[in-house]
């Protein structure tokens, strides 16, 4: 009696009959070698890792709402999980990438083996080469245009074709073994090797010896991003070995009579704890020693600046500046402070003599994004730098080194990070997030944010129990006048501000509450430094930035 005929009728015996069970099982145990043998060459080699390369490829050609939807639904995820936004994000979304292209190998595995299952073939090698075709050529395509590697295309293809070309061919076996009719072997080798192992001891030894491969070829990958990572960080800035010691001076308001209350989050933010956003799924790495920043188009004097020269030849600019994401929500991870060098735009364009008539830059960056400001902007203001240094080092390559623009009062998506090259041009571009449907002057929206209700830190004040509250208030380079504080129903108290470290730093504020047995709310919001009131109409973050009021509850 054959396989055929000892399968039950019915929806089950069906799928059994065509093999989608055995379909699936075989594309997962064979996809996850090959994703770590992927991500094996990519660390030994220098090849794109291809998960990461067809999700950056998706997110470029797929329209903005859909991209923006996606993010979102990663972002909401994230909260509802009570994970970091801001430290999590990007390894949310290099694992998604993962998963999508397991999924797509699982599924074409999966058609491949019920495809060979209707013709109830015995098939020949050459069919390996198909399903290998069908997976492997459209993720090589891919990978070429969308990786960074400086490998040789030609051995991209070569090393790359080569893998999926294994797990094409490993399907042959594991379909004659799972769903080839028995009375179909042909060779007496085929018969006695059906009859040596049963199809369990079969899929526990083909198991074994695939988790075995994915996890020394992950592993031994990890290592070696560990190593990669080092390696980028020592040799990525010509001028000499970075220090990881931070070298921005004294914090201004060391001395200022408001404390932040405890809970509140660092006035400044350790570079390594900064939020990091960008639109692949690997940062972008330039060789500092080979860059140079070409300034063309409407010029008079077209100039090429190394990073030497724009550090040596231009007065440099400091200053304490406050970031954030637009993506962020109310209350959002993804805002940071830290201390930032560069150069004032207008200086360098003065060099470049714009010619009558120029009306924008168009910033290019290494990574694919670009925008586009207005001139005007930058002539109104000499803040506008070309940062070179964070916490007087330089800018960490994952956060855009060699250099990346600071435009006072926008959010991030308006500041090209790894710029490679300027245009000054009398056309309006828009930019990589305004083509997507994001605001086009996407200036900061007034927040105001609890960190902290310090339940277990409560002080004594003349005879009264007090509980610290705090957190921060931000506007931009408009600057914050006025925070105040809502519990429960009762009006809104005025709350003590620090001095901020610079006009255009978060501020932090702090009010003491009267001690209150019970579950309370606590709401917050600030007013702008012109009286501008924080906006409290709730709204989301697509496409201008979050507004809103946040409130925190706490049981005393």
């Amino acid at each position: 009696m054959n396989e055929s005929q000892i399968v039950p009728n019915g929806p089950t015996g069906k799928l059994r009959r065509l093999g989608l069970g055995s379909g699936l099982l075989s594309g997962a145990l064979l996809t996850a070698p090959l994703t770590a043998l992927l991500y094996l060459a990519d660390k030994l080699a220098g090849l794109p890792f291809v998960p990461f390369a067809l999700f950056d490829w998706i997110a470029k050609v797929l329209p903005g709402s859909v991209v923006t939807f996606g993010i979102d639904a990663m972002i909401d995820g994230m909260r509802m999980l009570g994970m970091s936004v801001a430290s999590s994000a990007k390894t949310a979304e290099q694992i998604a990438a993962t998963i999508l292209f397991f999924l797509i190998g699982v599924a074409i595995g999966t058609v491949f083996m019920v495809v060979l299952k209707s013709r109830n073939a015995d098939p020949s090698f050459g069919y390996g080469l198909i399903a290998a075709a069908l997976f492997g050529v459209p993720m090589v395509a891919v990978s070429l245009p969308m990786g960074q590697s400086t490998v040789d295309p030609l051995m991209i293809v070569v090393v790359l074709m080569v893998l999926f070309l294994g797990w094409g061919l490993a399907f042959i076996p594991l379909y004659r073994r799972l769903l080839l009719d028995p009375n179909r072997l042909e060779t007496e080798e085929q018969i006695r090797w059906a009859k040596s192992i049963n199809r369990r001891q079969f899929l526990v030894r083909v198991g074994a010896a695939t988790a075995t491969i994915t996890v020394l070829g992950g592993g031994l990958g990890g290592v070696l991003a560990r190593t990669e990572r080092q390696q980028v960080v020592e040799a990525v800035d010509p001028s000499g070995e970075p220090s990881v010691e931070s070298n921005s001076p004294p914090l201004p308001n060391a001395n200022d009579s408001v404390k932040p209350a405890p809970g509140t989050r660092p006035e400044y933010t350790a570079v390594e704890d900064h939020y990091k956003v960008f639109i692949r799924s690997e940062p972008t790495v330039i060789d500092g020693a080979n860059w140079a920043l070409p300034i063309i188009g409407m010029v008079d004097n077209p100039l090429v600046l190394t990073l030497d020269q724009i550090r040596n030849n231009y007065e440099s600019r400091d200053q304490f500046v406050t970031l954030s994401c637009i993506s962020g929500r109310i209350a959002t991870s993804l805002i940071s402070t830290t201390w930032w060098t560069g150069v004032s735009l207008q200086k360098i364009l003065a060099d470049a003599q714009v010619q009558d008539g120029a009306r924008y830059l168009v910033i290019r960056s290494g990574d694919g994004f670009h925008e586009t400001v207005d001139l005007d902007l930058i002539a109104s203001d000499e803040r506008i730098m070309l940062c070179y240094a964070w916490d007087g080092n330089p800018i960490p390559f994952d956060h855009g080194f060699p250099l990346r623009i600071w435009l006072p009062d926008l959010y991030g998506m308006k500041q090209p990070k790894w710029i490679t090259d300027i245009e000054v041009t009398s056309e309006y571009k828009p930019g990589y997030w305004v083509a997507r449907d994001w605001d086009e002057v996407a200036q900061v929206k007034a927040t105001s944010v609890i960190d902290t209700v310090a339940v277990d830190n409560i002080v004594e004040r003349d005879g009264q129990m007090l509980v610290p509250v705090g957190g921060i208030a931000f506007a931009g380079a408009r600057g914050i006048s006025n925070v105040e504080v809502q519990v429960d129903s009762g009006p809104w108290e005025e709350a003590r501000l620090r001095t901020p470290l610079s006009e255009t730093t978060w501020v932090i504020w702090r009010y003491d509450w009267p001690f209150q047995e019970g579950k309370h709310t606590f709401a917050v919001r600030c007013v702008e430094a012109d009286g501008t009131p924080q906006i409290e109409e709730v709204r989301g973050n697509r496409p201008s930035g979050a507004t809103g009021i946040h409130r925190r509850q706490t049981k005393m």
